[in-house]
């Protein structure tokens, strides 16, 4: 085994991908360094719904990063309820995990909870806050790449990592191809968690995880999180990503006009929204298999490799298996005795592996999308969730 080797390594990006790849690299002894451009973790803590990790791919980066059973603590597996809906309120699937269900389950975790448990488990020092990354420049004649950050601090590092997310400025480095709007756009919005005290009704409708309303080319998603907070995205066709109101005080209503007819109990969940907390989230993806001709020193993970739409539950799994994925490359190579050429090799080598595996769930998101566009409503979606065990099946051309 090689004592030798300590590549500088720059991961740009502090959602939970970036978050995994750093303490799975430092529980083997490899440093990495985490630049994100957010002033401090509570810049966007309150953003994000709730995840349901998957046992080979989440929960699996979970115990990779050395915080599983930290996560145990914090997830809520009943928060795998999930409900399928039509506009009016007729239930066309509903899953109920087992009371103790652990072993198969897909435990509910807040996004902001999740980010908060990696980021406790990093080492000190590791994560630099306030760090917007500007530019990469090639060092001549070596595989090196000298980073400058909005704040003025350069540094030079052998490989650098865009964990970045959907407007990755890392991405444009090994790839000209560009997100794409799915036609779908909309708003994420959240309740003060006192919402379900006053209204325990609207609890009762969504369950202890998930409710989903589809109608058409309009969806509702509404979640409970785990400080019993009611969060809401609420998605419908448009040719223009930013039709929405950037005012709250607009965005409601305009969002309400365009659920006209739909339970009283649904519009209500808008209704409800803190407007302090209303966000324009228009849906983009990258094209399914979306992949690159490697170059040497730098690399990408999750969003910035593979942006998918939430309608498989993928994305966060296969970002954060994605970084657990890259770092034990990296980590094999030391373990070999291998030197910077080595892990070169082994990066690109992951391109490959990892990026057939995430086009095959981005197959499957796809398609899902493409049932919503194509208006099979709720009934053609609960179709696809009872397919769900089958979806690894799918061949992809």
């Amino acid at each position: 085994m090689s004592t030798t080797f300590s590549p500088r390594i720059a991961i740009i990006g502090g959602g939970p991908a970036g978050l995994v790849l750093v303490n799975v690299l430092a529980r083997n002894n490899i440093a990495a360094t985490l630049y994100e451009r957010d002033a401090e973790f509570s810049s966007r803590a309150h953003l994000g719904g709730t995840l349901d990790l998957h046992p080979e791919t989440g929960q699996a980066a979970m115990k990779g990063a050395g915080v599983w059973e930290t996560f145990q603590k914090n997830s809520r597996p009943e928060g795998e309820e999930t409900k399928m809906l039509d506009k009016d309120g007729k239930v066309y699937y509903h899953h109920v995990p087992p009371p103790g269900n652990t072993g198969s389950s897909r435990p509910e975790i807040d996004r902001s909870m999740l980010r908060k448990i990696l980021l406790d488990a990093a080492p000190a020092g590791s994560v630099k806050f306030g760090h917007a990354f500007v530019s990469a420049t090639p060092v001549t004649g070596t595989a090196q790449w000298e980073l400058v950050f909005e704040n003025g601090h350069k540094t030079v590092v052998d490989l650098v990592i865009g964990a970045d997310g959907a407007h990755s400025r890392v991405r444009p480095l090994v790839s000209d191809v560009r997100i794409r709007y799915t036609g779908l756009t909309g708003v994420e919005v959240s309740m003060s968690p006192d919402v379900g005290v006053a209204h325990p009704e609207l609890l009762a409708r969504i369950g202890s995880g998930s409710a989903y309303v589809l109608d058409g080319t309009k969806f509702i998603a509404a979640q409970i999180n785990g400080d019993g907070r009611v969060r809401l995205y609420a998605w419908f066709h448009s040719d223009d990503p930013d039709v929405v109101p950037s005012d709250p005080a607009a965005a409601v209503p305009f969002i309400l006009s365009q659920y006209e007819g739909w339970a009283p109990w649904m519009r209500q969940l808008i209704e409800l929204a803190d407007l302090q907390a209303v966000y324009r989230r228009p849906l983009y993806m990258l094209p399914v298999g979306h992949s690159w001709t490697h170059r040497a020193g730098v690399t990408l993970v999750g969003d910035a490799m593979n942006l998918m739409t939430p309608f498989a539950g993928q994305g966060a799994n296969i970002a954060v298996w994605a970084a657990l994925q890259l770092a034990l490359k990296i980590i094999g190579v030391r373990e070999s005795g291998g030197g910077l050429q080595e892990m070169d090799a082994a990066v690109a080598a992951y391109e490959q592996e990892v990026g057939k595996r995430a086009k095959e769930e981005a197959f499957i998101t796809e398609l899902n999308l493409n049932r919503i566009l194509n208006c099979e409503g709720a009934q053609g979606m609960a179709e696809a969730l009872r397919l769900d065990a089958e979806r690894t099946q799918a061949v992809i051309v």
